[in-house]
């Protein structure tokens, strides 16, 4: 059964992403709230918001990008949750493929489906007047990061779709990750805030993430922050994996 892994995994791949394009709106809507946020905090607010630097597009992008995902994952945890009501899952599990394959799928469709919506918002954000003067490496160290972010969360994710009770309680969990970027450094520096927050804020993982993106993207150097950043997903993400399994294995039994 294991011998065919790849190949279930492609057609569960092909099955999810199937059900993302004939509901395009889907990827719209994930991408909508983050573009108006955006536009709200570039032309509403970023006049009066004292950053330090010229651009303040430049400066919001990161942490816009890390709410699309947040954002985007929720639906992950939507459909697990409605394959497994429907008994989906337990269809696939009896026939002769690999049983993580099904799950795979989904999470695969997760990275493919946030990747297309971080390009579309950069895209905006472009004709915002972001400007970024990274060659190809820094490009690819920020894709690098982003694309463990959305594994990290979507493993998350996974486990509230498999475990959850209703559609609400399956993607609920989505909400505190989507305002987490707000207690960061991702609109307004730490500097700013007073000391309790500015110590949360310092010590969760999207400000290290959001400031080594934007280090990179303005082609300086990311210092430390790259390794607490990597630490932080690749830890976030074999954790969640862990428990994720664990929980599909249970009900696969």
């Amino acid at each position: 059964m294991y011998k065919y892994f790849f190949s279930d995994m492609t057609v569960m791949l092909g099955r999810s992403m199937r059900h993302i394009l004939r509901s395009i709106d889907t990827i719209i809507t994930v991408c909508i709230t983050p573009i108006a946020m955006m536009l709200l905090f570039v032309y509403v607010f970023g006049g009066a918001i004292q950053t330090g630097t010229e651009s303040y597009v430049n400066y919001l992008l990161p942490g816009i990008l890390l709410i699309a995902i947040a954002s985007g994952i929720s639906y992950t945890a939507y459909r697990l949750f409605m394959d497994k009501q429907r008994g989906i899952i337990e269809r696939f599990h009896s026939m002769p493929i690999a049983r993580s394959a099904v799950l795979w799928g989904h999470v695969l469709t997760s990275l493919v489906s946030n990747v297309i919506s971080l390009v579309v918002i950069i895209l905006v954000a472009l004709l915002m007047g972001f400007r970024s003067s990274a060659g190809i490496l820094p490009w690819l160290a920020v894709t690098g990061i982003l694309m463990l972010f959305t594994l990290a969360l979507t493993w998350v994710a996974a486990i509230a779709g498999l475990s959850g009770k209703s559609v609400e309680g399956a993607s609920a969990f989505s909400y505190p990750l989507i305002f987490l970027p707000f207690i960061s450094s991702a609109f307004v520096p730490t500097d700013s805030m007073p000391k309790a927050v500015r110590v949360f804020a310092e010590n969760q993982p999207v400000t290290s993430i959001v400031e080594t993106i934007r280090a990179l993207l303005a082609n300086q150097p990311a210092g430390h922050e790259i390794w607490i950043a990597l630490a932080w997903c690749i830890g976030i993400m074999l954790v969640a994996y862990f428990f994720a399994m664990r929980v599909y294995k249970r009900q696969a039994a």
